[in-house]
């Protein structure tokens, strides 16, 4: 377990909704991963690179909506600069989707 956080620091996360809209393989990656390029509505398009390549296949992603953190600084991984960070819950090598079980708006916030 982590050290203890307060409320405050949790709201200053700022975690959305999005539909992804284009998935790359990313071959320059340290550990295999795709590059999303995901719509979060009013708050624009934001990519990301994201290591669930053991799961997923990509024509999978296109159109689903996945949950992100979209207020970190962005990151650079390789040649490609991620701008958010897509949630997911870690088994072992593979990482399972945090994603609404119905379709929302886009941008949607998450509490």
């Amino acid at each position: 377990m982590k050290e203890t956080i307060s409320f405050e620091d949790f709201t200053k996360v700022d975690l959305r909704v999005g539909t992804i809209i284009e998935v790359n393989d990313f071959p320059k990656a340290k550990h295999p991963a795709y590059q999303l390029t995901i719509d979060f509505g009013d708050l624009g398009i934001k990519k990301s690179s994201a290591q669930i390549t053991t799961l997923y296949k990509k024509e999978e992603l296109l159109h689903k909506q996945v949950v992100a953190t979209i207020n970190f600084p962005k990151k650079q991984i390789a040649n490609f600069m991620s701008e958010c960070l897509v949630m997911g819950a870690v088994n072992g090598n593979d990482v399972i989707l945090l994603r609404p079980e119905n379709k929302v708006k886009n941008g949607s916030t998450v509490s």
